[in-house]
C-alpha cells in the first residue's frame, strides 16, 4: 500500500468508526508537526493517526522533536496505522494505540491511552493547525470572506423568500457538536 492509501484509510476510520466530526490530513502549520491525519470528536477531543508503510519510516518517526518530547505533540489520543505485522506491539511509544490494516480492513489492535496526552502546548499547536487550515480555505474562496461563505444558507433563504431550498438543513438544525452545548473551555478540557 502507498502512504496516500493508508492516509485515506485513517481518514475513513476516524470519520466512520471513531466518530470524528472534523478530520484533516497532511496539513502543516508553524509548529512543525504535520500529522498524517488528525480528527476531533465530541468536545474538542483530538485524535492523531500517524500512517507508516515501512518499518524504516516507523523508526525514523521516533526522531521527530514531538516524539522525543511527547508534551510538544498534538493529540489527546495518538495512534499509528500500518500494515499488519510491521512492528511488534512492544515497539509502540508509551500510551500510543495501534491500528493495523490488511487491504481495506482496519483493525484497532491496541487501544490508545484514554487519559488525554495533549498538553496546553499541544492544544495551542492544534489551534495553530486549525487556524492555518481555515486561512487556506479563506484564500481559496476570496474575494468572499470565510464569514460570508459560512452564511451561504442565509443568502439562499433570502433569495427564496425566507425558505431554504428542499434538502438544505437550517443552521440551527445542523447535527454539529461544535455548534451546541458548552464551548471548549476549562470544564471540557478537564473532561479529556
Amino acid at each position: 500500500m502507498t502512504h496516500q492509501q493508508v492516509v485515506r484509510l485513517a481518514e475513513q476510520w476516524l470519520r466512520s468508526r471513531y466518530r470524528c466530526g472534523i478530520v484533516l490530513s497532511e496539513q502543516s502549520c508553524a509548529s512543525g508537526e504535520t500529522p498524517d491525519v488528525i480528527g476531533w470528536k465530541g468536545t474538542c477531543r483530538s485524535v492523531v493517526v500517524e500512517c507508516k508503510t515501512s518499518r524504516a519510516d516507523f523508526l525514523a518517526d521516533r526522531e521527530k522533536p514531538f516524539r522525543k518530547d511527547p508534551e510538544l505533540g498534538m493529540g489527546c489520543e495518538r495512534l499509528y496505522l500500518m500494515p499488519r505485522g510491521l512492528i511488534g506491539k512492544h515497539e509502540l511509544p508509551p500510551k500510543w494505540g495501534l491500528l493495523e490494516c490488511a487491504g481495506r480492513e482496519v483493525q484497532l489492535t491496541i487501544k490508545p491511552c484514554r487519559q488525554s496526552q495533549r498538553t496546553a502546548q499541544g492544544q495551542m499547536r492544534e489551534m495553530n493547525l486549525l487556524l492555518a487550515s481555515l486561512r487556506r480555505v479563506e484564500i481559496r474562496i476570496e474575494p468572499q470572506s470565510i464569514t460570508d461563505f459560512l452564511k451561504w444558507k442565509n443568502r439562499l433563504a433570502e433569495y427564496n423568500g425566507g425558505r431554504l431550498p428542499e434538502g438544505i438543513v437550517a443552521p440551527e438544525a445542523e447535527l454539529n457538536v461544535h455548534l451546541s452545548g458548552t464551548p471548549c473551555g476549562r470544564r471540557l478540557v478537564d473532561a479529556d
